[in-house]
């Protein structure tokens, strides 16, 4: 119930007694374990507001009586400690939490300046040559397919580490779940107003309604804007893992270009497909070399997050 704190709120610019009536309903859940009765309040409220209370949902049915929804909202709103800011207000988002340090900017200024090594043959020997000196004795005792495989291994590993210590999951929940709360109130509010028009109500409830139906539009739209704060957290670790990846590409690309393997290791065979040359197109434009990378990095990719737990949904605490 996120609109407790807010119904509460109209129902007392609707009747100023009505805050005798919810302070007299305290007291009772108070003294009762958290159950009210009609026949306990009843000298201290009239039954329209009695029935009011219950339609809005202010209280609900108990195990004998009625409870109220959200007592902590009820609380706050009839000692006065409503911020009245909708239902966004609730989820509370620290904006400086999904910021990027200098060295996520480094990282991603490093991955942007890689990027043009695809296209350019001048950047691919330069990578392809440096990287070579690590991966070079990995080529040498593995067949290539298997080095690809384990260069999938080794992005696999750091692409998982990278995510599970970069991206704060908890404050990408916070953004859905205030989402989802501007959502849920647009929708109660939509059915409030129906309710009022069928029931008759007075013209000042119904433009009421209307007016708090453009404020959780509004409100809807600024946490839609707010969204790009969950962007970056998701791209943070991003970042890392092209500037690591972006390398081990190129240097595979390089070996395959430039015919650094062996002959008898220039084809393979591949399932559904046959056997055929690194460079042929199997997918569209996509090599069977691409193709074999991206298999073998989903699986181990897979493999390895069970392995180690690693969940990357969006959750808060």
């Amino acid at each position: 119930m996120t609109r407790t704190a807010e119904k509460i709120d109209a129902l007392v610019r609707e009747d100023s007694s009505m805050t005798t009536a919810l302070e007299a309903i305290r007291e009772e859940a108070d003294r009762n374990g958290g159950e009210v009765q009609w026949t306990d309040v009843s000298d201290d409220l009239t039954s329209g507001q009695w029935g009011r209370l219950i339609e809005k949902g202010v209280l609900v049915d108990g195990d004998e009586g009625f409870v109220i929804a959200d007592r902590e909202a009820f609380d706050r709103a009839l000692d006065g400690d409503g911020d009245g800011g909708g239902a966004a207000a609730d989820v509370d988002i620290d904006e400086d939490e999904s910021s990027w340090s200098q060295w996520d900017k480094i990282a991603g200024i490093g991955a942007l300046m890689l990027m043009p090594g695809y296209w350019f043959d001048s950047i691919q020997n330069v990578v392809g040559n440096a990287v070579n000196t690590v991966l070079g004795p990995l080529d040498a005792a593995l067949p290539f397919y298997a080095v690809i495989l384990s260069v999938a291994l080794i992005t696999g590993l750091y692409s998982s580490l990278l995510q599970a210590n970069l991206m704060n999951t908890e404050i990408m929940g916070k953004y859905q779940e205030r989402m989802k709360a501007v959502q849920e109130e647009q929708k109660e509010l939509r059915q409030e107003k129906k309710d009022a028009e069928e029931r008759g109500a007075s013209e000042a409830e119904i433009e009421r309604l209307e007016n708090e139906i453009e404020r959780a539009r509004e409100e809807q739209m600024e946490a839609m804007a707010d969204n790009l704060g969950m962007f970056k957290e998701q791209f943070r670790p991003m970042v890392w893992i092209m500037l690591l990846t972006i390398p081990l590409f190129l240097w595979m690309y390089w070996t395959i270009r430039t015919g650094s393997i062996d002959s008898a290791e220039a084809t393979v065979v591949m399932p559904l497909v046959g056997e055929v040359e690194w460079q042929e197109g199997i997918l569209g434009p996509m090599q069977a070399w691409i193709v074999w990378y991206f298999l073998c990095s989903m699986g181990f990719s897979q493999l390895l997050r069970k392995a180690l737990n690693i969940d990357m949904s969006p959750s808060s605490a």
